[in-house]
């Protein structure tokens, strides 16, 4: 148990990696192309940040998903998982939570579907936190900016 217990640690670290990254070049890359743009929060310009954030939220959460049905496909005895396909859907239902319970493991790799769960919730919160950071700012600005011709 100890053993596939440091190989889902290794797994999360990976993707919480991945989706460090993929946040904060995500949050440079906004900051950048909007600094000292006149009329930034005019509602389709905020609504094209707030799209293409959660595009790239998706993009890196499906590359986390891959991540984990990769590390399923080349781990698990050939019988358990058949193709890169179930191996990836499993993954999806598993980071998700959904847990439909059609593919199922046995004895000691269980722990590594509790773990992706886990991974999968966790990383998950830090998108609807950034999300809801950037609809944040976003409404705070464009509110100011309302006022401020109102004034």
């Amino acid at each position: 148990m100890l053993k596939y217990s440091l190989l889902g640690v290794l797994l999360v670290s990976i993707t919480v990696i991945i989706h460090a990254i993929g946040t904060t070049r995500w949050l440079l890359r906004l900051s950048r192309r909007f600094a000292g743009v006149v009329d930034l929060h005019r509602p389709s310009r905020s609504l094209r940040i707030l799209t293409s954030t959660i595009v790239v939220l998706m993009a890196l959460h499906i590359v986390e998903i891959v991540v984990w049905a990769l590390a399923y496909l080349y781990l698990l005895p050939a019988n358990v998982l058949g193709s890169f396909e179930e191996a990836t859907y499993f993954s999806f239902v598993t980071f998700t939570t959904l847990g439909y319970g059609d593919i199922t493991f046995t004895d000691e790799w269980r722990i590594l579907s509790g773990i992706e769960s886990l991974n999968g919730i966790l990383l998950l919160g830090w998108s609807t936190a950034m999300l809801f950071a950037v609809v944040q700012r976003t409404w705070k600005d464009m509110l100011k900016d309302i006022a401020d011709h109102i004034d």
